[in-house]
């Protein structure tokens, strides 16, 4: 999951956090969502609630916020991160859910 995020990052197109996820969601701009671990309860259940509304893969990723940030190659914390545009990862076709 970390080399196809890293290829994401590096070729498609991203946005980290959780306002600027919303917005992209709310233009139903983003194709995924990934969420960390240890994002607050009712802060996720928003995400997936305008994810569901928007049509949107949601993908739980396993490690917490800070190794969501660094596996985008970041050096800080990131508990959401929309995909808007894959690039040559083929990340959207991976997860399924």
């Amino acid at each position: 999951m970390n080399s196809k995020l890293k290829l994401v990052m590096k070729s498609g197109k991203a946005i980290l956090g959780y306002k600027a996820s919303v917005k992209s969601l709310r233009k139903s701009k983003s194709k995924m969502i990934l969420i960390s671990s240890n994002c607050p309860p009712l802060r996720k259940s928003e995400v997936e609630y305008y994810a569901m509304l928007a049509k949107t893969k949601v993908h739980h990723y396993t490690g917490d916020n800070t190794a969501l940030g660094t596996a985008c190659g970041k050096f800080y914390n990131c508990s959401v991160l929309s995909i808007i545009d894959a690039g040559d990862s083929d990340i959207l076709a991976s997860v399924k859910e």
